[in-house]
């Protein structure tokens, strides 16, 4: 008989934490629906004692997609933090409390600069308190595969004992191999089912070696009942276990693991393209699962093989994790079914009525204008209709740019609009680019820093199409910007100035 594997998604906390992936409330929304679709068992939210935008966002996702999916968020094993999970995922029908705490020796000693006795008093008083609040607590003993066994499985006994209904083992900085981890989920696992067998054991794995879907499996092979994984692999450092990958690997080899998850593969494709583009951190082209190249044969042997019978050199299908279509050319004829089919597939929620038509509208404006619209255009369009629909803030809106660039002074003139306000300057600057990016810091008035500046071409031909991709700083906080246009100038300078609306809805006063 199949053992059902939980799925745990954190790549709303973990996955978040990335460097230049900070993700709106918006368009943490957006992820949440669409790992709802995935029919993931527990989505991790975020960590909202970390800021009042995070405890929103988890607030709206437990009341948004809570209904179906246990939403939880994760908490230090302090009060405050525990109250602040409790009060944003409250209101699911399923919540979960998550209290992390170290268990190495390095943890402990450097760390916490205190005794094991007392960390491991910490975690018990943690527990006991979440249980006042819910009654599903997990407990995450942090950098487990780096502590004395005997105190790892004394944290363990303690808290379930506690109250604890998950113990989740963490590889947190990615060091163990897929031997020696299963070796340690085995070990726990006996004990742990004969000191409570209604305690779900989790693993949580780090990419640091390139190991953690390996790490990951090692574990399912050896009892662990729940994966904590992330779409695309995202997180700290390298990444952690990434969810396609682990899903495939337990459906096309369920006659080794003899383990299943409820996970429709068929959306596999759509999540990833959705957390990509919402982030702006490629997916790599031959990364397993959702890679451009995942389902491509170039070499002739392997194409007269596939012709022959596709089971030759492949052993998942495409339409499995719903990587079947090419891309949709939308055009002003297409009508409003073909457009939200559009949408929905790009993993946004088209919306009913009023909300819909707005966008519609939208959609025949940029149609008349472009005649043929793609899949980038639709995804911007929504994105940028989302953002200024629910910002309750005006943004800055670029009206015309011009720039002048030769190897004496390189000139820009920008003209943007914010509400009912027109902004005019020029500027000169090392280059083309860099007098774009003055002037626009002038007109709008923010000391941002630019952090990292990435161009790729995303199509070929005459009509070529320019993805710019850009990361900036503001009061030390970092943030992204993407935008596309044949006109990589212009791209520039869009991907610049959603950047800086990024930062003006996340910090600066309405």
């Amino acid at each position: 008989m199949s053992r059902n594997i939980i799925v745990f998604d954190t790549t709303l906390r973990d996955g978040e934490q990335v460097p230049g992936a900070k993700l709106n409330v918006q368009q943490k929304l957006e992820v949440a629906q669409q790992l709802k679709r995935l029919n993931v068992d527990i989505i991790e939210a975020g960590f909202p004692a970390s800021s009042a935008g995070d405890f929103e966002a988890v607030q709206q996702i437990a009341r948004t997609v809570g209904d179906t999916v246990s939403v939880t968020a994760l908490a230090r094993a302090v009060k405050s933090d525990i109250d602040a999970v409790y009060e944003s995922v409250k209101i699911a029908q399923n919540p979960l409390i998550h209290i992390v705490l170290g268990t190495s020796n390095i943890h402990v000693e450097k760390k916490f600069n205190r005794s094991k006795d007392a960390v491991l008093q910490m975690g018990v008083d943690a527990v006991q308190y979440a249980k006042t609040l819910l009654p599903n607590v997990q407990y995450s003993t942090e950098d487990a595969s780096r502590s004395d066994f005997e105190y790892l499985w004394a944290t363990i006994e303690a808290v379930v004992k506690a109250g604890a209904t998950m113990i989740n083992v963490p590889d947190t900085v990615g060091y163990a191999v897929p031997e020696e981890f299963g070796d340690l989920i085995r070990r726990i696992n006996e004990r742990l089912k004969n000191l409570n067998d209604k305690v779900v054991l989790s693993v949580h794995c780090h990419n640091d070696l390139g190991l953690a879907t390996a790490n990951t499996l090692s574990a399912v092979k050896n009892g662990a009942e729940k994966v904590e994984v992330t779409i695309n692999g995202l997180g700290e450092r390298a990444g952690n276990a990434s969810l396609e990958e682990v899903v495939m690997a337990l459906k096309v080899r369920e006659n080794h693991f003899g383990c299943s998850t409820g996970i429709r593969t068929e959306e596999l494709h759509r999540a990833s393209r959705l957390v990509s583009l919402l982030t702006g951190l490629d997916v790599q082209v031959n990364k397993a699962i959702t890679g451009e190249n995942a389902f491509a044969h170039s070499s002739g042997i392997h194409q007269d093989g596939l012709l022959k019978d596709k089971n030759v050199y492949e052993i998942m299908s495409p339409q499995e994790v719903g990587a079947e279509s090419m891309e949709l050319i939308l055009t002003a004829r297409s009508g409003r079914h073909a457009f939200r089919n559009a949408v929905e597939k790009m993993g946004f929620e088209a919306g009913d009525g009023e909300a819909f038509e707005q966008l519609f509208r939208q959609f025949l404006a940029l149609a008349d204008a472009k005649k043929e619209v793609y899949d980038h255009d639709v995804f911007y369009l929504v994105t940028n209709h989302r953002t200024v629909s629910m910002s309750g803030k005006e943004l800055y809106e670029l009206e015309s740019f011009q720039v002048v660039s030769n190897d004496k002074l390189p000139t820009a003139t920008v003209q943007l609009k914010r509400g009912s306000q027109t902004l005019t300057d020029s500027a000169v600057g090392d280059g083309p680019i860099d007098a774009l990016y003055s002037v626009i810091k002038s007109l709008v008035g923010l000391d941002v820093t630019l952090k990292d500046y990435k161009i790729n071409s995303l199509s070929r031909g005459k009509e070529a199409i320019g993805r710019v991709n850009i990361r900036l700083e503001y009061e030390g906080k970092t943030y992204s910007g993407r935008a596309m246009d044949t006109d990589i100038i212009k791209a520039s300078a869009q991907a610049f100035l959603n950047g800086i609306n990024a930062a003006v809805l996340d910090v600066v006063p309405a």
